[in-house]
């Protein structure tokens, strides 16, 4: 490290100290100095024991190298390797049953289905993306994608095809019928849309090109609306619980060679993000840690924001606004403009010299991202921000890569230490189970992961881009899809500096990362 700050048991980079200092504690009723000092008893009580942790993976993962050498060649025997890794505690016998309790989750987590991003959070364009994608474009998806084949006149190119946007508006229509319906006819049909009353309630409806009017085939399904001067601007639906926009404005380009003035249909699609300072970054020294809590910080306190050109034009990024409706009986209706976002930490066996020891050893990475994480979401939990993440007021951090219950109790512990560390309201354990942590009180952590200790974690699988040479059978996915080259350039960089680990095999495969540039 260059330039050190000493606070108790802890030597930290001075960068680091400084945006704790200076950004992340003001506002958040922490002590920067006492924040460090209670890393540090953490460090000092916890460290030894995710030492021993893996120190037991190494070995048992020389024993599984030593069965499997000594078998080169036999044919694989699928009993005799499961009976081999009881015998040497790989596997462990399944517990008795259990029931684990949920309270004060998010309904992005707990009720509406949705997609679920992951985005590297050492690239600000990219985490504002994602957070963003909340809502997309259903004409930009089909016109963009070859979900509308490229023939008959309907290619891409680079400027706006009509005859290929009139095949995206037909195919928006006929979704239309499918997942919400008229009474009669078809919304290809429509030529204004408008509201009727009925009792105390309105209702929407639909002009036809027949001359005829129509509600839908549902009413249940119309949640609310915007308007402007006795015209309506927007139509919020819903089906199965995923909402649906429908934008109206005849002055548009795309609005005014529409019959009923719709610019574009926009539909909830990213209901929860994995902001990550894990395996889609790359993050190896205090400047790169730095960077990653720094954007982590600003999205919580709504602030992060960043300028950069597109097709020869400067464009900035910031977080959505909250969309606001009008309901059917005249209520307000406020739906977030942006994704529930969840932090992914690192696993167990990563450490760092952006914080050592007095006498200089580095401390687990993990300690570290799970003390300023969670620092940084307390400006969310006190409401400091400008936008609010969770209305349940909980934390949601992703822990991947435990192997095991032993692991996982020890990631338990560790959020306990840490709730106790920021004055978080301490929340009572149940039954873990297999060790997934719940944390009851309104501000809480519920932390996640794979394996073990598997927790609201939902991931896609895809290809690795990038592998560090020191883990076995995974990588740290700089960037891919979209636009990013930019960070796949800064992971390449990164790797060539080489990142530190301890322990055995990281046991996960790789995510597929993607830059959601729905800037248009």
């Amino acid at each position: 490290m260059a330039n050190t700050v000493l606070i108790g048991d802890l030597k930290v980079d001075e960068t680091l100290y400084r945006l704790v200092r200076d950004e992340i504690a003001p506002g958040t009723g922490v002590n920067a100095d006492r924040f460090w000092k209670a890393l540090g008893a953490i460090v000092r009580d916890l460290g030894p024991k995710n030492s021993a942790l893996l120190e037991k993976r190494d070995l048992l993962q020389r024993r599984i190298d030593r069965w499997n050498s000594a078998r080169k060649g036999r044919p694989f025997n699928r009993e005799e390797y499961k009976s081999f890794l009881e015998e040497i505690g790989y596997l462990v016998p399944e517990g008795k049953n259990f029931q684990a309790a949920t309270a004060n989750v998010d309904p992005e987590i707990t009720e509406i289905a949705g997609a679920q991003l992951v985005v590297p959070l050492d690239n600000a364009r990219y985490a504002l993306n994602a957070a963003n994608a909340r809502w997309g474009s259903l004409y930009d998806a089909l016109y963009g994608t070859n979900v509308i084949p490229e023939e008959g006149g309907a290619e891409k190119g680079e400027s706006y095809n009509p005859r290929r946007g009139a095949k995206v508006i037909a195919y928006t229509e006929d979704f239309l019928d499918k997942v919400i319906g008229l009474k009669r006819g078809s919304f290809s049909d429509v030529t204004r849309f408008h509201l009727r009353r009925a009792g105390r309630k309105k209702q929407l409806a639909a002009a036809l090109k027949d001359g005829g009017s129509v509600g839908l085939a549902d009413g249940r399904k119309f949640l609310g609306y915007q308007a402007e001067e006795g015209e309506l601007t927007g139509i919020l639906l819903s089906n199965n619980g995923a909402r649906i926009e429908i934008e109206i404005d005849r002055s548009h380009p795309i609005g005014k060679t529409h019959p009923a003035g719709v610019k574009d249909v926009l539909l909830e699609a990213a209901i929860t993000t994995i902001e990550d300072c894990e395996d889609a970054v790359a993050a190896v020294d205090a400047a790169d840690k730095a960077t990653v809590y720094r954007h982590w910080c600003g999205i919580m306190k709504g602030t992060l924001e960043t300028t950069f050109e597109k097709n020869g034009r400067a464009m900035t990024r910031r977080l959505n606004a909250d969309k606001t409706f009008i309901t059917p009986t005249g209520g307000k209706l406020t739906l977030p403009g942006r994704s529930l976002l969840l932090v992914r930490n690192v696993g167990i066996h990563m450490y760092t010299d952006a914080v050592t020891t007095e006498d200089g050893q580095e401390i687990p990475e993990g300690f570290l991202d799970a003390m300023v994480t969670v620092l940084a979401a307390i400006h969310d939990l006190k409401r400091k921000g400008k936008y609010t993440n969770s209305k349940k007021r909980s934390v949601y951090i992703v822990k991947p890569k435990l192997h095991g219950p032993e692991e996982v109790a020890a990631t338990i512990e560790l959020f306990q230490r840490v709730e106790k560390a920021l004055g978080l309201k301490r929340n009572k354990d149940r039954d873990h189970g297999r060790g997934a942590a719940h944390h009851r009180q309104p501000e809480g952590m519920h932390p996640g992961g794979k394996g073990a200790g598997g927790f609201y974690q939902h991931r896609l699988p895809g290809p690795d881009r990038r592998r560090n040479p020191y883990q076995h059978g995974t990588g740290r996915d700089a960037s891919q899809g979209g636009d990013q080259g930019p960070a796949v350039d800064q992971g390449l960089r990164r790797l060539e500096r080489g990142h530190r680990h301890r322990g055995g095999a990281s046991g996960e495969g790789p995510d597929r990362q993607g830059d959601v540039d729905n800037a248009g």
